[in-house]
């Protein structure tokens, strides 16, 4: 409930354990992570829309699978930024501001399309791993378990997309 003061409305206080920079400094990092998943949820979505080739219809459904997953954290990481009392980026002027992800210009071939969204979700987990020693430092748990789950889930698709166009025969794959 905000109080009245000189017939202004005054936001209630914050006070959950974390002082005010440090909630400042976790939601500016958790901004920056914000701006990057849905740069790299819009990138998604056009590759899924303009993938073509061979590997068609299993790269549609991986990239609406991955897009849909985006789609939702981007939720989650602006919740987390409103409930540490700061407003969510929420226009494509700041993302592209505060993105570490470019926009792509054309159609890539699918491979490419694969190799950028290696790199795209590596982004979003090193941003997410930038962010993580500040939350934990100030004891902010519920932002360093977000932060841990955001880096596993792109770590893992980093992985699963790398695994498309490995070559077969690696000295990694044959455990040199």
């Amino acid at each position: 409930m905000a109080s009245t003061i000189g017939g202004e409305a005054q936001p209630m206080p914050i006070n959950i354990g974390i002082e005010e920079n440090d909630r400042r400094e976790i939601a500016d990092g958790l901004s920056r992570l914000l701006a990057d998943t849905y740069t790299l949820y819009l990138k998604t979505h056009n590759y899924h829309w303009n993938v073509t080739g061979p590997m068609f219809q299993t790269l549609h459904l991986m990239f609406e699978q991955q897009y849909n997953e985006l789609a939702l954290a981007v939720d989650l990481v602006a919740e987390r930024i409103r409930a540490l009392g700061f407003p969510a980026p929420a226009t494509y002027g700041q993302f592209t501001a505060l993105s570490s992800i470019k926009e792509e210009e054309g159609v890539p071939t699918a491979q490419e399309m694969i190799r950028k969204l290696v790199e795209g979700q590596e982004t979003v987990a090193r941003t997410a791993r930038s962010v993580f020693k500040t939350a934990d430092d100030a004891s902010d748990q519920p932002t360093a378990d977000l932060l841990t789950q955001r880096m596993q889930v792109h770590e893992k698709t980093a992985w699963m997309l790398r695994s498309l166009i490995a070559e077969e025969g690696t000295a990694a794959a044959k455990g040199a």
